[in-house]
């Protein structure tokens, strides 16, 4: 699995899970701890639906 993408070795990140890490991080760079929550809360919603390509993995 790869530790920058949460995906395992060969499969293609997800799109929408990047843009939310990428959201996450940014927030927690600016000291924005709630955007970073949402950030985190949105990511673990959209891992469950069917429309991450992540899904099952990590």
């Amino acid at each position: 699995m790869s530790a920058k993408t949460g995906s395992p070795a060969g499969q293609q990140p997800c799109p929408e899970c990047q843009k939310l890490r990428l959201a996450e991080a940014l927030a927690n760079d600016r000291h924005d701890y709630s955007r970073a929550t949402d950030c985190r809360v949105l990511l673990r919603r959209h891992r469950s639906s069917a429309e991450c390509t992540e899904r099952g993995s990590a």
